[in-house]
């Protein structure tokens, strides 16, 4: 993968060092020392030159990127990918239901990475798969990647200050209220690799926002936002408040010691339920500044067919048209 990075100097940076210059725009201490390495890695005006010249108005610095990917234990595979916005610097994919993100004992070539390899591999392309937001087998929805070192660098500080933005559409047991927010910290349950549950006291903060769009038959579909990213967080958050996610085995069989109080499922809902092979959840929508052009980015995703379902009214318009009226803290 080559990707070539230009800047043109103005007064305002006159003077500073191309260290400086750079590091003022994400360029992270891995960046620098993989173009180190690189020969004519960066030039000023069209001159190979150290991270310790000095720029002034006028000039022009150029950044040769060129990586090697680092993937060769993942097999790039010819696999459905449904691509909802590609640029030189971060893909965004459509993952559907049963799809691991990366290879495991038990899944080698079934993953987003194979899919998203064998995607480039067609196209001619050299990239390393560096996932930057991720879901879980079961979870439908969108994942970002960033295609290059750089964007990779400064798609990771944005979600590390909360600058990716992330709204699911869930459906969950019973008749949630019609709004809300969950402020309950996450923690790994003692015994397990993998359950999180509610824990005040060695539990890390997990804030949520909820609001119901639409109930019917024993169940409710609703918008959620994440404040926070633990794992589990949102199956563990409608858990706790007393309705847990449809299809949610892991959750739905055994709600937290620690729930509210709510009614048990009726008959309908375990019908629902029946209908549903997974959690019911989907990242149905995310948006972000774009890390290298200021662009702002802001895609969503239609409810995938098992939960469209459960819920035939809801039109990809009306249910776009309740996200973007979401509580947003």
């Amino acid at each position: 993968m080559h990707r070539t990075f230009t800047y043109r100097i103005t007064p305002a940076d006159a003077g500073k060092t191309i260290l400086q210059f750079l590091t003022a725009r994400g360029y992270s201490r891995t960046v620098f020392t993989h173009l180190k390495r690189t020969p004519e890695g960066i030039l000023l005006n069209e001159v190979w030159a150290h991270v310790t010249a000095q720029v002034q108005a006028g000039d022009t610095l150029t950044v040769h990127l060129v990586e090697e990917p680092d993937d060769e234990k993942i097999l790039p595979l010819s696999l459905p990918l449904d691509v909802c916005y590609e640029d030189e610097d971060v893909l965004i994919v459509n993952k559907p239901a049963g799809m691991p993100v990366h290879p495991s004992k038990l899944h080698q070539d079934d993953t987003l990475a194979n899919a998203v390899l064998g995607y480039y591999k067609a196209q001619g392309i050299s990239c390393t798969f560096r996932c930057i937001t991720r879901l879980d087998r079961d979870t439908t929805g969108l994942i970002l990647l960033a295609k290059n070192m750089l964007s990779a660098s400064l798609l990771s500080a944005m979600m590390r200050n909360r600058g990716i933005h992330r709204e699911y559409l869930a459906i969950v047991h019973g008749t949630l209220p019609e709004c809300g927010t969950i402020c309950a910290p996450i923690a790994r349950v003692s015994d397990s690799g993998i359950k999180r549950q509610v824990d005040p006291v060695h539990g890390e903060p997990a804030v949520t926002h909820y609001r119901r769009i639409a109930c019917g038959d024993g169940c409710s579909l609703v918008s959620l936002r994440l404040e926070t990213g633990r794992t589990h967080q949102i199956r563990v958050h409608m858990s706790y408040l007393g309705h847990p996610l449809l299809g949610d085995t892991l959750y739905a069989s055994s709600p937290d010691s620690s729930a509210l109080d709510s009614p048990a499922p009726d008959s309908s809902a375990l019908d629902s339920s029946a209908q549903i092979k997974r959690q019911a959840l989907h990242s149905c929508r995310l948006y972000f500044t774009h890390p290298v052009t200021g662009a702002a980015i802001d895609l969503t995703a239609p409810l995938p067919s098992d939960m469209a379902l459960l819920f035939p009214r809801e039109t990809p318009s009306r249910t776009e048209s309740a996200l973007l009226t979401a509580p947003r803290g």
